[in-house]
């Protein structure tokens, strides 16, 4: 079978690029080079400055490790309807998208990573015409109303659309990603009671400090949101980095801080699953989620 290569402009600090093959078999993103692992070794300097800001090397390294996470890195995996779930999940971050009429209780990203992507001139081109067109008059709901037509779809040519945008734009996702980040704190600190905000505002930045502190906090608000929205709780209990930070008491920090955040977010992920509906059978997932904190702990 022919394959198609495609160069994939990739911005950070400073441009570089990747090439990867749409074959029959699953294609995976490359390894990231050690300088862009390092990047998410870097420790925040000012552990009491009020607001925390990536710059585009740290972004760009995160989104690598996100990607992994979410889809195995690969090409396939930016467009994805998981069983049992009511709603696409698409790019590095599988960013929810509903359908229209769609109940879930989880919060909806695709639609304003669009809205991102079209907001910058070097992104744009990658938006296909059938997208921004459908986002010019309103229409801002997944084409596709079930899992069903989605995977009949996902040969077409809107779909080949949606990987090629995704594939190409994976620097601004993980960009996307990163200011999503950098505005939680503040978030959280404002859905707190107030005698607990200088607590975990002290958790945060005892986490963000530590080694791969900065993908630990980025990752875990792609992966279960900030903990603000009480849509999103299960017998008001909550799994966001809100419930996991007020579940945190130490004080160490580096590994030890990485150690209780990924210990707290374990307990309140297995809170989540007893309290979800048991038609949601969720317990198939927390398998995964326990793999995925694992890499929240710097190897020795």
């Amino acid at each position: 079978m022919l394959k198609r290569r495609i160069l994939l402009a990739v911005m950070a600090s400073s441009l570089s690029s990747f090439l990867w093959s749409a074959c029959a078999t699953t294609t995976f993103l490359p390894n990231p080079s050690s300088s862009s692992n390092d990047a998410i070794a870097i420790s925040i300097k000012n552990t009491t400055t009020k607001k925390l800001t990536l710059t585009d090397e740290e972004a760009l390294s995160i989104g690598y490790r996100i990607w992994k996470n979410e889809c195995n890195g690969s090409i396939e995996g930016l467009t994805t309807w998981n069983k049992g779930e009511e709603f696409a999940s698409l790019g590095i971050g599988h960013f929810i998208w509903f359908p229209a009429g769609c109940k879930a209780p989880f919060g909806e990203a695709f639609p304003r990573l669009v809205d991102y992507l079209m907001a910058n001139e070097s992104a744009l081109v990658y938006v296909p015409d059938w997208l921004r067109s459908a986002f010019e008059r309103g229409e801002r709901s997944c084409p596709w109303r079930t899992r069903e037509e989605f995977q009949q779809a996902l040969a077409s040519e809107k779909m080949r659309d949606l990987r090629t945008m995704l594939a190409s734009t994976v620097s601004l996702q993980a960009r996307y990603i990163g200011n999503r980040m950098e505005l939680s704190l503040q978030k959280i600190l404002d859905a707190a009671e107030e005698e607990e905000r200088e607590r975990i505002r002290t958790q945060f930045f005892r986490v963000a400090s530590a080694p791969m502190g900065l993908y630990v906090l980025a990752d875990y608000v792609n992966f279960k949101g900030e903990g603000v929205r009480t849509s999103e709780e299960y017998g008001n209990r909550g799994w966001g980095l809100l419930q996991v930070l007020r579940g945190m008491n130490g004080s160490v920090g580096g590994k030890a801080a990485l150690n209780e955040f990924a210990s707290s977010a374990e307990a309140r992920l297995t809170e989540r699953i007893e309290s979800a509906p048991p038609e949601r059978n969720e317990h198939r997932w927390l398998p995964g989620w326990k793999r995925r904190l694992k890499t929240y702990i710097p190897k020795p």
